[in-house]
């Protein structure tokens, strides 16, 4: 009777274990994979950090999404339409349901958008163009903008869809801004319709996605399971992949990727990100925060400006510390996005003496001392650049405090402008277009432009181009704009381009993925063979 009873339970159990089970294609396995640091929230819209962005799109789904070949496609919405230059009218993807079951309808997304674009939002300057958003049945929405905008579906790549009644019962309807200290339910818990859901979260120990069985699309990845691991150090995410601890990793180490290579078993994935490494000057305050100089601030003098630019050897950094496998730049956008004009990427030339002379000319013959602030977890050997750039300068007479430090605090002090000089990646991600560049970078706060220059730089011929081009449907009379934008920014020296960094994943054998130039790991295409 006790085997009888045994072999019953067994049974029982089994049949339970299968009615639980997450279901999955034939063949899926765990995809175990590490980055060099981690997801800064939970909150779709928390931060407008790109990796913490793209992780997010495993949970998260937007209404328009780029798929494997950087194309956009219908996502949430499965069409669109424009009603009149300001008003667009989405039609909504029908039997689509969030994870915790609740059904997708337009009250959902007129929360979420309104969430993104809410004065209190990180989000906000990803739709700058957005004055509201309205219901018009259950799978019906009218966007409404300020003013025509060419580049709407762009940027609604990188809004995730929440769910309102979650959101409602949870208090987070209204976004928390983590700049100011503030947080929410939604920073530590996730309820989207994409792929994945999560099942567990250690910050900056380890985060496990499980795919979605009730997933609206047809799974082209064939995982159950996803585990990802932040982990910093180069050498231990390398060790971690040749030991087999993970399957997949990025960034790889320059000086690691013979050895992968070399390594049976195991490949490493290379191209060129779109992103542009840079160094930005705080302009904005009478007086830097970090200086010997007082009562003034010497980053306002374009030939100090000009000095640190030239004093910055790029053929070095590219050779030594990039291993020769990144970009040089001389103009801010990269050669991919559209707007770029190669008549702009001519650098000014590196010549300490010519450095030393400028700095003299504007007053500061012995140099002087200023903060520069870079992240460590965040760019390829960003550390290492920053100290490079730091001992360049003192040959010049500009003594550099280095600061580096994660990600989390390093934006932190970039966007409440504690900065004096700061390590910046930006790669105009969503719009993929140069637009993003000249509104968010090179255009002071204003109608949710500027939100990528704390530093304070103002142009007003740039702005008014800026303006014009926001709304220009014409493309050639558009990238005209644009070059000539360009132009006049590159003259004021508000930054330094250094260079598009090398983008090196690494795979074991029989791990497929999809090396994006938007550094994105779109997963939901993954296999494991």
């Amino acid at each position: 009777m006790k085997r009888v009873i045994f072999i019953l339970g067994s049974i029982s159990l089994l049949v339970l274990a299968v009615l639980v089970a997450p279901p999955g294609p034939l063949g899926a396995k765990d995809l175990k994979w590490a980055y060099m640091g981690d997801v800064m929230s939970m909150d779709p819209y928390s931060y407008r950090e790109s990796f913490s962005i793209s992780f997010l799109q495993h949970i998260y789904e937007p209404l328009v999404r780029y798929n494997r070949d950087l194309k956009k496609e219908p996502c949430l919405a499965t069409s669109w339409k424009i009603l009149e230059p300001k008003v667009w009218r989405f039609t909504l993807r029908r039997g689509v349901k969030f994870h915790n079951g609740n059904p997708l309808n337009a009250e959902d997304v007129v929360a979420s958008i309104k969430r993104a674009i809410h004065p209190n939002s990180p989000f906000k300057g990803h739709l700058p163009a957005v004055e509201d958003v309205r219901k018009v049945d259950d799978y019906t929405v009218d966007i409404h903008l300020k003013e025509s905008y060419p580049l709407l579906l762009n940027e609604l790549t990188y809004v995730g869809i929440m769910d309102k009644e979650w959101m409602t019962e949870n208090k987070c309807l209204e976004p928390s801004n983590p700049s100011k200290g503030e947080k929410s339910y939604a920073s530590t818990n996730t309820n989207g319709t994409g792929p994945f859901l999560l099942e567990s979260r250690q910050p900056d120990a380890k985060t496990i996605l499980v795919a979605n069985p009730s997933w609206w699309d047809k799974p082209q990845h064939n995982l159950i399971r996803m585990v990802f691991t932040p982990i910093k150090s180069d050498a231990t995410r390398v060790a971690a992949l040749l030991s087999g601890e993970i399957d997949f990793m990025f960034p790889v180490p320059l000086q690691d990727i013979d050895r992968i290579n070399r390594t049976a078993g195991f490949k490493v994935m290379q191209g060129y990100d779109l992103r542009t490494i840079l160094l930005m000057f705080n302009q904005a305050p009478n007086e830097l925060h970090h200086s010997n100089i007082k009562g003034k601030n010497p980053l306002r003098d374009i030939r100090v400006r000009k000095a640190l630019f030239q004093a910055v050897d790029m053929e070095t950094i590219q050779k030594r510390i990039m291993r020769g496998r990144s970009r040089i730049a001389g103009q801010f956008a990269a050669p991919e996005i559209p707007g770029y004009d190669p008549l702009l990427n001519e650098r000014l030339p590196y010549d300490p003496v010519a450095s030393k002379r400028l700095l003299s000319e504007a007053g500061y013959p012995e140099g002087f001392e200023v903060a520069l602030d870079c992240p460590n977890d965040r760019y390829v050997n960003d550390d290492e650049i920053c100290q490079a750039v730091s001992s360049m300068w003192a040959k010049v007479g500009v003594k550099a405090k280095l600061s580096a430090q994660t990600k989390t605090i390093h934006f932190k002090k970039v966007e409440t402008g504690q900065c004096d000089i700061w390590l910046l990646g930006y790669a105009t991600l969503p719009l993929f277009d140069s637009y993003g560049w000249l509104s968010q970078v090179l255009s002071s706060p204003r109608k949710n432009r500027g939100n990528w220059n704390p530093g304070g730089y103002v142009n007003l011929k740039v702005e008014e181009l800026v303006d014009k081009i926001s709304v220009e449907l014409d493309e050639p009379r558009r990238l005209k704009m644009i070059s000539e934008a360009f132009k006049l920014a590159k003259d004021d020296v508000p930054l330094i381009p250094l260079h598009q960094q090398p983008l090196c994943w690494a795979v074991r054998s029989g791990i497929n993925v999809t090396l994006g130039a938007d550094e994105l790991p779109r997963l939901w295409y993954a296999t494991i063979d």
